[in-house]
C-alpha cells in the first residue's frame, strides 16, 4: 500500500512540476527586433500570441497572430535547449550588418523576472545558439505578410 501511495504522489508533483515550467514559458516573453534605414521589424511573443511591428515610429497597427498549438510545442522546444546565461556572450557569425548587408537584429528575452539580451547580430544570420528559435520567431511573421 505504501508503495502505490507513493507511486501516486510521485505522479501528482512530476504533474505539478511540469505544468509550474509551462506556466513560466506562458509568462516568458520573447523580443526579436531588426532594423536598418529602410526596414524595421519587432516581434513581441506572449503565451501564444505574437505582436507583429512593421513601423517604428508606431504609425501602422501591430498585427496581432495567434501561435497554433504545433508552432508553439516548437517554439518551447526550441527555448527550452537555449542556456538563458551564455545568452549576452553568443558569437555573431557574420558582420553584413556592419556595410548594409543585412539588418541589426537582437533578441531579448524576459523569464522568470529577469532579462537576457543578445549582443547585436545580422538579421537572417543568428548565432547558433538560438538560430532555431529565431528562424521560427521569424518565420511567423513572414506568414502574415
Amino acid at each position: 500500500m505504501k508503495t502505490v501511495s507513493l507511486i501516486i504522489l510521485s505522479f501528482f508533483l512530476g504533474k505539478s512540476c511540469t505544468n509550474e515550467a509551462q506556466n513560466d514559458i506562458a509568462n516568458t516573453t520573447l523580443q526579436y527586433t531588426a532594423n536598418t534605414r529602410g526596414f524595421f521589424q519587432k516581434i513581441i511573443i506572449i503565451n501564444q500570441k505574437a505582436t507583429v511591428f512593421r513601423d517604428r515610429n508606431s504609425e501602422k497597427f501591430p498585427e496581432e497572430i495567434a501561435i497554433t498549438d504545433k508552432d508553439w510545442k516548437e517554439i518551447m522546444s526550441y527555448f527550452e535547449k537555449i542556456d538563458l546565461e551564455k545568452i549576452p556572450s553568443l558569437k555573431d557569425p557574420t558582420q553584413k550588418r556592419f556595410y548594409d548587408g543585412a539588418a541589426i537584429a537582437n533578441l531579448k528575452i524576459r523569464y522568470q523576472d529577469k532579462n537576457y539580451e543578445t549582443t547585436d547580430f545580422d538579421h537572417g544570420y543568428p548565432p547558433a545558439a538560438i538560430e532555431k528559435l529565431v528562424n521560427k520567431i521569424v518565420s511567423l511573421a513572414k506568414t502574415e505578410e
